[in-house]
């Protein structure tokens, strides 16, 4: 398991986990950067309230990017289909 040393929002923090050390890195400067986005898009004087807003925009990104990727799987799975009978069709001639 990694320790690995990073700062989001002005504090340090600690964080163990079985992921690449720079992979954490990467991750935490991405938290960082949303949660500087928010703060310099409303006038939140919080950090725990930027912290949610913050949250909530990577959520929002996850759930858009889970909806893409099902999307384009339910495109490909059909496409799959469209080949498949396609060929059976010409093998069974």
């Amino acid at each position: 398991m990694n320790s690995v040393k990073v700062e989001i929002y002005g504090s340090e923090y600690r964080i163990r986990g079985d992921a690449d050390p720079e992979r954490i890195q990467e991750i935490a400067h991405y938290v960082d950067s949303k949660m500087q986005e928010v703060t310099n898009e409303t006038a939140l004087g919080s950090s725990l309230k930027v912290a949610i807003l913050a949250a909530l925009n990577i959520a929002g990104e996850l759930f858009g990017e889970r909806d893409d990727r099902n999307k384009l799987l339910a495109q490909v799975q059909e496409r799959a289909e469209e080949l498949t009978q396609a060929i059976d069709s010409e093998l069974g001639d």
